[in-house]
């Protein structure tokens, strides 16, 4: 039986005294594709952070691989939230992609070959070559993701986390976008946290819905009120349980 991707063991996060995330389980499995949404503020970006080891549990275990979210960082690539920079900061699209490939020796200075022909690779695959001498800084809304997306992908990373990457971007990026998670959808653990439902329920094998805790549901259990904001159980959990509508 494969190792699962990620295994979360009653989870707590508190920032301060307010809880984020309490007592939640969960696990994904080796080249699963899956759908995150749920309220604001209910702990969505949170969890990624998590599980990349930038905040520790108050409670709880997580495991990534089989190990701590630190000792597996560079399993993971990473796709933030639209981030804009200075546009004067020197940095062109093709050296923040490059950024994202890591060095294999010990005091290995500059990128190498290998490096570099990755960087061709995905500035291709994502439309972005004749863009690569641009300023990121400078670049469309659409554009700056798919550089990102790019830079994530570049190591070659088993688990892929992202956190809304396509809110607010062009309707040719959205495409390529889920063009590209969906060739990567059987091989690599994907992990994508957005408020678009209709694509989740389309794309994603699983999704959670994450307001405290974490509800894992069938894309056939996604209700038309989950679009509407009203986060609650599909309609079969709440007649079980007598919860109220």
């Amino acid at each position: 039986m494969n190792q699962p991707a990620i295994e979360l063991d009653q989870l707590s996060f508190f920032h301060g005294a307010v809880p984020i995330l309490e007592h939640a389980n969960f696990s994904a499995n080796p080249g699963e594709f899956i759908g995150i949404f749920g309220p604001n503020g209910g702990g969505k970006t949170t969890l990624l952070k998590l599980l990349m080891g930038f905040l520790p549990p108050e409670r709880g275990k997580i495991s990534i691989f089989g190990g701590t979210p630190d000792k597996n960082r560079h399993r993971i690539g990473y796709v933030p939230q639209i981030h804009r920079t200075d546009p004067d900061f020197p940095i062109t699209l093709e050296d923040l992609i490059v950024m994202g490939r890591r060095p294999k020796r010990l005091f290995f200075k500059g990128h190498s070959q290998e490096d570099w022909k990755a960087c061709e690779f995905w500035m291709d695959r994502l439309g972005l070559t004749e863009h690569r001498d641009k300023a990121y800084g400078k670049l469309s809304g659409g554009l700056a993701q798919r550089a990102l997306l790019a830079r994530a992908l570049i190591s070659d990373p088993e688990l892929i986390l992202l956190d809304e990457p396509t809110s607010n971007i062009d309707a040719k990026s959205l495409a390529i976008f889920l063009e590209t998670l969906g060739e990567l959808k059987g091989n690599k653990t994907i992990l994508l946290v957005t408020h678009d439902l209709r694509t989740l329920v389309q794309k994603a094998d699983r999704l959670l819905c994450i307001q405290g805790n974490i509800t894992s549901l069938d894309p056939s259990e996604v209700c038309g009120h989950y679009a509407l904001g009203l986060y609650h159980a599909p309609l079969e959990t709440r007649e079980l349980t007598g919860a109220q509508v």
